[in-house]
This record gives structure tokens, C-alpha cells and sequence, in this order.
């Protein structure tokens, strides 16, 4: 068979390891005094073996200390470029490949089946131009969503309803204060025309069966965890709106600040129903979020809140930015990207910002722009008086829906939310085995284009633009070639050996101690499967023998079980390994795998 291996004679050496091959001394006993031919002859062989061998050393340890993945690992104060699209069509693929990044990070790929929510709305209050009521909605079986929903008196609907979480403010829905007043916004957007509903995220207030911390790494295989929970609860919010027959369907939108405005991010990525919306002091080139609702693992791999806001184009959005915070660049920074983004479209006059002089904050200036943005877009008025009127909250024991009640019988705890979630993806877990999800979960990428810088039988693969480094050595002989991973060669035919992400020559310093570490930055195991479809691109052949050894099997497969191109598969995986949770905790950790259909998928891809 023809190969279309990169051809090899023009060879661009490594400085550094040539460096340090000109560097490699004598063997100790290879003295120079020795004059008998034989013994010279020995010392002579001695020594291009030790060359070889220092060379190929020096070339693995240096691509592994420049591999950008060690070098340059990224969280949530990494500095960000804007995204820059020139064409429509190249944003729209982008961004159908962010919403499915999305929604797999939050376990929701596909969907969870909605159930009936189970509405209870009761505990009415009427005040002067608005009414407030308790609401309990039972968002997946045995799991409630408490809020309260506020509602126009003296008006006639349809209105436009609007879903409103909270952020990370100490009293969560309750938050009254010059800073930031939830009941102060929710009561005058309601005075103006609006249904609000006002709803919790999980942990605060009414929504309490599960706590507001990270999930361990059990949970994790399955995407189980805050992201995913507070997104299903925001469209399961946008559901029961539209089940209110004075909420106008088509001109539904959303409003939330800070860890609320990110909730709005994920909400408007994914659900069209989102008409028009205001994140309030999020989107940043310079912070993407500190809580872990806001960091679930894979979520932000390749990407940032600047891209991720610009989803909702062209559809009509404010920017609500302040000068003391992560929000401080909106107007010179954050805002031209969204505008280059709307542009595409036609739409730029959609995307609007307004900066505050202020703390963190959804204060009331930050709340009378996002009126006065709302009432132009989608009341169409612009002589509508959209300056705050006084207001005076409820007390909490009218706002709470669970004060002095309980939650329902069927009410389930932690352990069995969590359990719940797992047996809800086996199901779907059963249907054919789905290869985008796989690669979603490894966020694996089959490169346009690697690039190889080669000594001799040295080589080193890097991703265009990605700065990743994978080493390996070349030797020649019949076509086509076979990619070893921890094993040897069994034929004498040709044969790349390569060392995978963080083993062998390859290991290096990689600072793993950043919070929300897995939100931008991929698990040792998924980088090892991503360096062998590295080295299968850069092949570039059909059937390539993939030969493995130990544990590399179980990576070789994984990367077999994604490739577009069709690979031989030699790799018995250890008898140990089953594919359990346990087993991918211990031997192959990678987030969302087993969401994606876990080891049975994995085989049923292999053998396709």
C-alpha cells in the first residue's frame, strides 16, 4: 500500500537537543589511550550508542518542558483574546460545536425527559401594580425548584415573561441591599409590564436538597453536578412560564447578575426560547467565574465567557459592566468582540452595553438600564418611564415557599438525586453508541494540520497553533506503518514509537493546583488519548496498527473508538480494567465518560 507519510528529507533540527548532543562526553571507560584497534572500534560503537540515546533523551525532555499543556495551564483569571470569526458560516459551526461543549459539561447531552413539573403556586399578595406568589416546581422527579413569581396588576396580557436567578448574593432570591436587590428588580419589572419568576440556584433558600459545593469525581464521570442541575432548573423555568396563560410565549427572556448572569449565559446558549436578555457584570476576557456552578469540567476547554455570551447572536442583548470588577474592559474589550460577532449578522444595533461606576453589583443604575433596554426591545416604547419606583420586599416568610411547610414525601436526598441522574443516563445510555459525545468527553480534536520537526529518526508533533508537543521515534521499513504506544514493534515493518502526554521522558512540571483545574484544562489521560490522534493524523494512512501495551491499551483504544480513520487495534486491555466508575477513577480518569456511553461504547466503536 502507497503511503502518504509527511516526507522526511527536509530535516529541521531542534537547537536545544542539538545543543546537548554536542554536549554528550566520552563513556568513562572509553579512554583515550586505548590504541588497540578492537577496543577503539568498541568504545568508538559505545559512544554513538550513548549519542543516540542522549539525543532522543534530550528531544523527549524538551518537547515535554515546551508542550504548552504544561506550560501555559489556564483558569479562570487567564487573559483571553476576543474571538474573531470574518464569515458567518465559520461562527455557526463554531458555535453549534460550543452549545453541544455546553450542554454535554452540564450532563445534558442529550436531554434529560421532562417530566410534569408539578406546579404549585399559591400564598398571593397584592400589592400596588404587581402581585408576588410562592411557587414549588418539581424540576426532575423528587427534586424542587422553589422561587416566587411576580405578575402586573391593572394590565392586560399576554406579557413578556422573564426568568430571573439570583447570583451569589448572601440571601439569594431575598437579597435586598443598595448593591443588589432581587425583589426590588423582579417588583418594578412587573410594575412595567413583565412576568418574572424568580427562582433559586440549588443550595439557596427553598432549593436545599443538594449544597452549593463542587461534586466529587465519581459524580463527575457522569456529568452530574451544579452547572448541570442549575440549567435544567433554568429550563425547566422557562417550561413553566410558558404553561402561564398571561406570559406571551415568543417574548420570553432572562436577567441575572454575576453568578446569575452566568446562568443566563448557559440558559440563552442552549434554549432558543430566549428572546432578549441582560448578564449583568460576567462576560470578561479576564475572569470567567469562581464558583463551581460556574466551572463544570470541560465547560470552558478551548474556550471563554466571551465566546460563550456570544451565542445569544443576533438575538437582543445588554451588557451590564461596572469599573470594579472583572467587568471593568466591557466597553473597549468585551463589547467590541460581541459587536464583531453581531456584525455577522446584520444585527450590531442588538448588542448594546452600559458600564456603572460601582462595586459588583446589580444596584439600582445597573437595573434601570436593563428597564430601559428591555422596554425599547421588546415593549417598542421609548417614552416609557422606566425609572425605579420605590418598593418595599416581602418579608421572608412570604417570599419562602417552604416556610413552616415541608418539602413533599417524594422529596429525594443527595445520594439519591445523585443515583437518580446515573440511571437516567444508562437508559439513554443504551441507545446506539454515539461518537461525538465520546469525543466531547475527551475533547479530543483530529487536527487539520500537525506539524513535525525532525533529526534523524527523531520527531516531534505539535498541533498547529495548539504549542503541544508529542516525541517519538522513526523507523523505516515496509509500509503501511505502525504507531507504538509502550510497546515494541512486531514486524520490522515502518513504525512510529511515541511518548504519550506525562509518561515516561515525557513527564514534566504541569501545575494541576488551580480551582476548577478541569474546566479549562483536559485530565493527563484524555491529553495521552489526544497525542495518539496526533500521531494517526500526522501518519496519515489507512488501517494504521495501533499497537499498545499496559495501560496505554486502554488510552489506544479510547482513541481508536474516535478516529475517523480506520485503525488495527493491538492492545489487550489489562484484565483489571472493566470499566467501572472505580476503574476510570483509579486507572483513567476522565470527566464525563461515563455520560457518553462509558467502556461499552468505547468497544462497540472499536469494532464498528
Amino acid at each position: 500500500m502507497a503511503s502518504t507519510m509527511p516526507a522526511r528529507a527536509a530535516v529541521k533540527p531542534i537547537p536545544a537537543a542539538k545543543e546537548s548532543a554536542a554536549k554528550v562526553r566520552m563513556a568513562p571507560h572509553c579512554s583515550p589511550l586505548l590504541l588497540d584497534s578492537a577496543l577503539s572500534y568498541t568504545c568508538v560503537q559505545d559512544m554513538r550508542i550513548a549519542t543516540s540515546l542522549l539525543l532522543s533523551l534530550s528531544y523527549a525532555v524538551l518537547a515535554a518542558a515546551q508542550d504548552s499543556r504544561n506550560t501555559a495551564v489556564i483558569d479562570s483569571e487567564t487573559h483571553f483574546s476576543p474571538p474573531v470569526f470574518k464569515m458567518r458560516a465559520e461562527w455557526e459551526v463554531r458555535a453549534a460545536h460550543l452549545r453541544k461543549q455546553i450542554q454535554f459539561a452540564a450532563g445534558l447531552l442529550p436531554m434529560p425527559e421532562k417530566k410534569p413539573l408539578g406546579v404549585q403556586v399559591f400564598g398571593r399578595v397584592e400589592r400596588k401594580g404587581y402581585s408576588v406568589e410562592k411557587v414549588l416546581l418539581e424540576t426532575m422527579p423528587g427534586f424542587y425548584l422553589g422561587g416566587n413569581l411576580y405578575r402586573p396588576l391593572g394590565r392586560s396580557g399576554p406579557f413578556p415573561g422573564i426568568v430571573s436567578p439570583h447570583g451569589h448574593w448572601a440571601y439569594g432570591r431575598l437579597e435586598n441591599t443598595d448593591i443588589a436587590s432581587v425583589p426590588g428588580r423582579c417588583i418594578n419589572l412587573a410594575r412595567q409590564g413583565y412576568v418574572v419568576f424568580s427562582y433559586d440556584m440549588v443550595g439557596y433558600d427553598d432549593t436545599m436538597q443538594m449544597p452549593h459545593v463542587a461534586t466529587g469525581k465519581r459524580e463527575q464521570l457522569w456529568g452530574f453536578g451544579l452547572l448541570g442541575m442549575q440549567l435544567w432548573d433554568s429550563i425547566r423555568a422557562v417550561d413553566f412560564l410558558e404553561t402561564l396563560p398571561d406570559v406571551d410565549r415568543e417574548r420570553i427572556g432572562a436577567t441575572g447578575a454575576s453568578g446569575g448572569a452566568t446562568q443566563i449565559l448557559m440558559l440563552q446558549a442552549v434554549d432558543q426560547r430566549i428572546k432578549f436578555s441582560s448578564p449583568v457584570n460576567m462576560i470578561s476576557s479576564i475572569y470567567q467565574g469562581g464558583s463551581p456552578c460556574e466551572n463544570a469540567p470541560l465547560l470552558r476547554i478551548g474556550t471563554n465567557n466571551m465566546e460563550i455570551g456570544a451565542l445569544m447572536a443576533p438575538r437582543p442583548m445588554l451588557m451590564v459592566s461596572t469599573t470594579q470588577d472583572w467587568t471593568r474592559n466591557t466597553p473597549r474589550v468585551e463589547y467590541p468582540a460581541m459587536q464583531a460577532i453581531y456584525r455577522l449578522y446584520d444585527k450590531e444595533v442588538n448588542v448594546q452595553t452600559h458600564e456603572v461606576d460601582a462595586p459588583h453589583n446589580y444596584n439600582r443604575e445597573s437595573r434601570e438600564a436593563v428597564y430601559r433596554f428591555f422596554a425599547k426591545t421588546v415593549l417598542h416604547g421609548d417614552s416609557i418611564d422606566v425609572a425605579e419606583k420605590g418598593f418595599n420586599p416581602e418579608r421572608p416568610g412570604e417570599l419562602l415557599a417552604l416556610f413552616n411547610r415541608t418539602l413533599p414525601s417524594n422529596a429525594l436526598n443527595y445520594s439519591q438525586i445523585v443515583e437518580q441522574w446515573i440511571l437516567q443516563a444508562h437508559k439513554q445510555n443504551e441507545t446506539a453508541p454515539d461518537r461525538e459525545r465520546l469525543m466531547l468527553a475527551l475533547a479530543a480534536d483530529w487536527p487539520e494540520k500537525v506539524q513535525a520537526t525532525t533529526a534523524g529518526d527523531q520527531v516531534v508533533l505539535s498541533r498547529a497553533g495548539i504549542g503541544d508537543r508529542v516525541s517519538g521515534i522513526w523507523h523505516e521499513g515496509a509500509k503501511p506503518a505502525t504507531l507504538l504506544v509502550d510497546a515494541d514493534n512486531p514486524s520490522a515493518g515502518a513504525s512510529l514509537k511515541i511518548t504519550v502526554f506525562q509518561t515516561g521522558t515525557a513527564v514534566a512540571p504541569r501545575d494541576r493546583s488551580p480551582r476548577m483545574f478541569l474546566t479549562f484544562n483536559k485530565t493527563d489521560d484524555a491529553e495521552r488519548v489526544q497525542d495518539i490522534l496526533t500521531a494517526l493524523k500526522w501518519m496519515n494512512q489507512d488501517s494504521t496498527k495501533l499497537v499498545c501495551r499496559g495501560n496505554a491499551a486502554i488510552w489506544c483504544t479510547l482513541a481508536a473508538s474516535v478516529s475517523p480513520k480506520k485503525v488495527v487495534l493491538d492492545a489487550p486491555v489489562p484484565a483489571s480494567f472493566q470499566g467501572t466508575d472505580q476503574d476510570w477513577i483509579d486507572t483513567c480518569f476522565i470527566p464525563g465518560i461515563q455520560r457518553a456511553g462509558g467502556w461499552a461504547a468505547v468497544l462497540a466503536l472499536t469494532r464498528q
